[in-house]
């Protein structure tokens, strides 16, 4: 009788223990895809960068820093597309930075805000910087979870048996993103 209750006792444990190693592996897995949807949100804003600097380039003569800081800011970006999450986002918050600028200084010529290519490529940007910034909440959602899994008791046993890690937040480098606007009227 002791005997089934020993075996008894050690199946739980195990099943326990396969639990929290499969809700860990699902924690990390959820990471990888996250961050997938993030990459892909920001592989269609660097693929749509290049169609607006052409389209803005006839227009915005005297701005041929403003677009070359764009362009850079792209390559940056395009080329660290295998750097770590913080490399990543601080270049893409940089890019960011660089596209406001360029939108800010195409007020300034009445004939580009009219002109339909533009209008669309900003509209397709916004919506993308959208995607991406839903995407970035996903990820750091998904990142939360992993963390607190392999920080918490009894799971982070188990993530330190198997050498799981925690993954890095998709954080805002730039201070003035993380301000609150001011309204004034």
């Amino acid at each position: 009788m002791s005997f089934l209750i020993f075996i008894g006792i050690v199946a739980v444990v195990i099943i326990v223990l396969v639990v929290m190693y499969n809700g860990l592996v699902q924690a990390k897995n959820s990471v990888k895809n996250a961050w997938s949807q993030i990459d892909v949100q920001l592989k269609r804003r660097h693929d749509l960068i290049p169609n607006l600097v052409e389209t803005v380039k006839g227009y915005m003569k005297h701005e041929r820093e403003t677009l070359e800081s764009v362009t850079k800011a792209r390559q940056q970006a395009v080329d660290l597309s295998n750097a770590s999450v913080a490399d990543r986002a601080k270049i893409e918050n940089f890019l960011s930075q660089t596209l406001k600028s360029l939108f800010a200084v195409s007020e300034n010529y009445p004939d580009l805000k009219a002109n339909q290519n533009f209008l669309g490529l900003q509209e397709e940007i916004t919506t993308t910087e959208n995607r991406v910034s839903f995407s970035r909440q996903a990820y750091n959602d998904e990142v939360l979870n992993l963390n607190n899994k392999t920080e918490m008791f009894p799971t982070n046993i188990i993530a330190g048996m198997f050498k799981f890690e925690q993954a890095e937040f998709f954080e805002i480098e730039d201070i003035t993103q993380k301000e609150v606007p001011k309204v004034q009227f």
